[in-house]
């Protein structure tokens, strides 16, 4: 492992400072990621794309590590987005996009991002005239609808951006589902004899195409089979028959 992805609310809004003081010296040797957007708020969490707020996450952030992220994602924008007009939600969104750009520029971070649950609201607000982030963060994986896989297509084309990452590839660990759905017949011979989650993980590195794929860490078993079939090779053919499959079946 090489890479670490967090986020300034996860563990109750203690993971910063959870994962400094668990890899001490070890930090510095991951690229680390992390995403700012929700606040501590008198209901429990909030929240918010102000650029001011934003920029003293992304200083605490590099303080509670005790070493700057390599990336620093907008979480969730779309949370913030929902309701307002097109030309609002571009306004607020652009503020906060551009608010990252200067962060980066200013050595808080190495490159910034966007990290979105669903891009549906991104790509309502007209995002060809904002900033183009280095990485935009999706979900990924069989679970995806096709609705979905086909916005964030339009999103990254109208986004430019530079790279993809996913995430939740097994959707939260339905466990039901993987009992039910073999996806071993995605992956070419030989490696189509890997476990039904290595075969899961592997192939949501094409649905969408992704650089990265996020998985959760709470179970190192479970990591290491992961690990393990990312030399596995994927059947493209098959991925393009399920994708053709799935808009057949929303057109009829």
């Amino acid at each position: 492992m090489t890479a670490l992805d967090t986020a300034a609310a996860y563990l109750g809004f203690r993971s910063h400072a959870v994962l400094a003081e668990t890899a001490t010296d070890l930090l510095p040797k991951f690229a680390l990621s992390t995403k700012v957007g929700f606040f501590p708020g008198a209901g429990g969490t909030e929240h918010s794309l102000d650029p001011v707020r934003l920029r003293l996450a992304i200083e605490k952030a590099a303080r509670e590590l005790g070493r700057e992220p390599d990336t620093v994602l907008l979480h969730n924008p779309e949370r913030s987005l929902a309701g307002m007009s097109p030309a609002d939600g571009q306004a607020l969104l652009g503020s906060a996009c551009t608010a990252l750009v200067d962060a980066a520029r200013g050595g808080l971070c190495r490159t910034w991002g966007v990290s979105s649950w669903d891009s549906r609201p991104l790509a309502m607000v007209g995002v060809e005239d904002l900033p183009s982030p280095d990485v935009l963060m999706v979900r990924a994986g069989f679970l995806v609808g096709i609705d979905l896989l086909d916005t964030t297509a339009v999103l990254l084309n109208a986004w430019q951006a530079g790279e993809t990452w996913g995430m939740s590839p097994f959707g939260g660990g339905n466990g039901k589902v993987w009992a039910a759905f073999d996806p071993r017949p995605f992956l070419q011979p030989p490696h189509d004899c890997l476990s039904r989650a290595q075969a899961a993980f592997r192939t949501a590195f094409h649905l969408p195409s992704a650089a990265a794929v996020a998985v959760g860490t709470d179970n190192p078993g479970h990591l290491a089979e992961l690990v393990q079939a990312l030399g596995a090779e994927v059947d493209t053919t098959a991925v393009s028959q399920y994708l053709r499959a799935l808009h057949g079946h929303r057109q009829s």
